[in-house]
């Protein structure tokens, strides 16, 4: 199958267009800007397109003849919640872009979307919410998701393509420099420790979490796009399965498995950021995900496996 990855240059993207090359499928990375050091075992393997996801004329010619498309492209939530207009340019502008070009090749085109858990907030949220729990997002990252998998639910109802949105938990550990999401910090304070150098920590030790595990995430992806028509019914939209843990817990996970792996961690250090804090703490610590488990999503393994899982692959 021909599939397009937006935002496909990086960590996710990479790692999903590793897989599905893989398997047999002809992969299309599109990015903003090319990486400079290359695209590593993927060079060669994949195309790789640059260019702007607002810009509909690039969309359109990028994803003719598609047959699926993993739309990651976005701006992440603190760069969200710090330029509204940026925000509604790439994710809103774009998101609509890349639905109507899929619209254009046909009912049959697959649209997967990551949501994100950044979709609920507000007074009411209750402690878990669920596949029905109401979406008030309380950062504007949020309302761009939720904008995007009421498009794709209408446009996957009145046939227009098939589209699959997975409401992702925080995702980690992403390997390389922090980003501007306000996430950022809970692959920070696993990598930079076990790099050797410290971390600043903007949260609260006692903030609770939710997680999901870089190979489980990329796993599901892939068994979503998978999933056949007829099982997913009138809600396109996916829980993903997640994990729950304090900050505290999190740093006895990572010193448990430094310990039984010989490695000295840099430190952990408290630096509050009431801005990142306020963001990260009006998102629901728990999500049901029943439904993606009865749709043959792969459940969450604990934290120290995700610890050893991002040693054995990127520790050098």
């Amino acid at each position: 199958m021909q599939i397009v990855i937006t935002g496909g240059c990086g960590f996710l993207g990479q790692m999903l267009a590793e897989r599905l090359t893989r398997r047999g499928d002809n992969v299309t990375l599109f990015d903003v800007v090319a990486p400079p050091g290359g695209l590593g075992t993927l060079d060669g393997r994949v195309n790789l397109v640059t260019g702007d996801i607002s810009d509909k004329p690039t969309v359109d010619v990028l994803i003719k003849g598609a047959g699926a498309v993993i739309h990651l492209a976005s701006m992440v939530s603190a760069g969200s919640e710090a330029d509204f207009d940026a925000a509604m340019r790439v994710n809103i502008d774009g998101g609509r872009h890349v639905l109507d070009a899929c619209r254009a090749e046909g009912p049959a085109t697959k649209v997967l979307f990551t949501s994100s858990l950044a979709i609920f907030g507000g007074a009411a949220m209750p402690a878990r919410v669920d596949q029905m729990t109401r979406p008030v997002p309380q950062n504007t990252y949020g309302m761009t998701k939720v904008v995007t998998e009421l498009f794709l639910n209408d446009m996957s109802r009145k046939g227009f393509l098939d589209g699959r949105a997975a409401r992702l938990p925080t995702v980690i550990i992403r390997p390389g420099k922090p980003n501007a999401a306000a996430s950022s910090f809970a692959s920070g304070m696993f990598r930079e420790p076990l790099s050797g150098v410290e971390c600043r920590l903007p949260v609260p030790r006692g903030l609770r979490v939710m997680l999901g595990g870089y190979r489980t995430v990329v796993e599901n992806l892939i068994r979503l796009l998978d999933v056949p028509l007829k099982s997913l019914g009138d809600d396109r939209v996916v829980n993903f399965p997640n994990q729950t843990a304090s900050v505290t817990e999190m740093a006895a996970a990572l010193q448990s498995v430094a310990k039984r792996r010989g490695i000295v961690l840099g430190s952990i250090v408290d630096a509050p950021d009431p801005k990142i804090a306020g963001i990260v703490g009006s998102w629901p610590a728990e999500m049901d995900a029943t439904r993606a488990l009865g749709l043959g999503l792969k459940d969450e393994t604990g934290l120290e496996r995700i610890v050893d899982d991002y040693i054995d692959d990127f520790i050098k």
